[in-house]
């Protein structure tokens, strides 16, 4: 169990580093899914492939998640951040450059690879510098820039469009002001040299699955909307503006709403606030077809990405009460595999189901595997009593 101290000046100055650093990389790549997602649409992709596309980057974060502990201890993890750093934004001009269907499966595969190790990186620093005491709420401020600087993006392109170069410019400026924060990070270690060095992301299947499985659900929530929401609100009668809108006030459920879900989580008990969090988004998910296109389409998306996103503010506090050092890197690892796992099928399930089912079959089939979770907690409950 982890039993850190109280939060210590220099360790205020490494937070402040990680929420800044993890701020403009969730800029750029919260700009970057619905941006490549709508130019798909503009050019008549169909929604099945433009699902498969966006599912690159969670095939790359699977691929490269189990590396990134050893790459931690052999370059120094801020070292590994700021040359993923780099690697991201020469990824997002790539787009641009080779601006085919083809490619940008290529790319798409590289840029999860890099973006994982970033956030892997800069969640582990949050998670080890926040202490015990008020985690859930440190970790839902983070959650809570890192949602506002999704939004962001969103929100940009319904100002500037989806044409020309500016977009993609602008991503990778923002990308590059992201290195000077991380370069102000100054405790670069991640476990004592006592610590063993065998912990692994296959190891947390074993030691939290439910934990994991929060994380893959969140994940199908996240990937889903992130890639899909604005072609979702276009294919029923929205113009680009207000479809990407949607999105962007999903995403400013997490960031208002945030501090409240990790206060929760810092006073009862993590398991049965993740409950009532999948529970409130499954019912939300399924009232989103009813209200879409209408004013009461505002609250119930800010509600729901509150209690979606807020899964994975949970998890994150649950891991740092549960691991520490080298373990906590795995740990976190572990969650960005699950999440690529998660996202992999969001992406996917979330195309079939709008080209089975219509439009409205891509909230549906969101609710079900938020419902699916329950359903596995409250099993798990009953037949062991166990903890996330």
């Amino acid at each position: 169990m982890n039993t850190s101290p109280p939060i210590d000046a220099a360790k205020w100055r490494n937070l402040a580093a990680a929420f800044a650093a993890i701020s403009v990389f969730g800029f750029a790549f919260g700009m970057s899914y619905p941006l490549l997602s709508l130019i798909l649409e503009a050019r008549g992709v169909s929604p099945e492939l433009i699902g498969i596309n966006a599912a690159m980057s969670p095939i790359g974060i699977l691929l490269s998640a189990s590396l990134i502990p050893a790459a931690a201890r052999k370059f120094g993890s801020r070292n590994l951040a700021v040359m993923a750093a780099v690697l991201t934004g020469l990824l997002f001009i790539g787009f641009k450059v080779f601006d085919r269907l083809d490619v940008w499966f290529i790319l798409r595969l590289l840029q999860g690879m890099t973006v994982a190790t970033l956030f892997v990186l800069s969640e582990t620093w949050i998670v080890k510098f926040s202490g015990n005491e008020k985690r859930g709420r440190i970790v839902a401020i983070y959650g809570s820039i890192m949602s506002a600087s999704f939004g962001a993006g969103p929100a940009l392109i319904s100002w500037i469009g989806i044409d020309g170069w500016l977009p993609f410019l602008l991503g990778a400026l923002v990308i590059v002001l992201g290195i000077i924060p991380l370069s102000l990070v100054k405790d670069d270690r991640q476990s004592a040299p006592h610590e063993a060095r065998t912990a692994g992301v296959l190891s947390f299947v074993g030691k939290a699955p439910m934990l994991l499985a929060a994380i893959a659900v969140f994940a199908i929530f996240d990937a889903g909307t992130l890639s899909l929401l604005p072609v979702y609100g276009i294919l029923i009668g929205l113009d680009v503006a207000m479809a990407t809108n949607a999105l962007t006030a999903l995403i400013v459920g997490n960031v208002v709403l945030q501090f409240p879900i990790g206060w929760l989580a810092d006073t009862y008990p993590k398991r049965g606030v993740m409950a009532a969090l999948a529970f409130v988004t499954a019912a939300l998910l399924m009232l989103l077809p009813q209200v879409m296109g209408s004013l009461a389409m505002w609250p119930v998306l800010l509600i729901a990405g509150a209690s979606g996103y807020g899964m994975y503010t949970v998890g994150l506090a649950a891991l740092g009460d549960r691991f520490e050092g080298e373990e906590l890197i795995a740990g976190n690892a572990a969650f960005a595999s699950m999440w690529g796992i998660g996202a992999l099928i969001g992406s996917v399930i979330g195309g079939w189901s709008m080209a089975g089912f219509g439009p409205h079959g891509l909230p549906y089939i969101m609710a079900v595997c938020f419902l699916i979770y329950l359903a596995a907690m409250a099993w798990r409950a009953l037949a062991r009593r166990a903890p996330l």
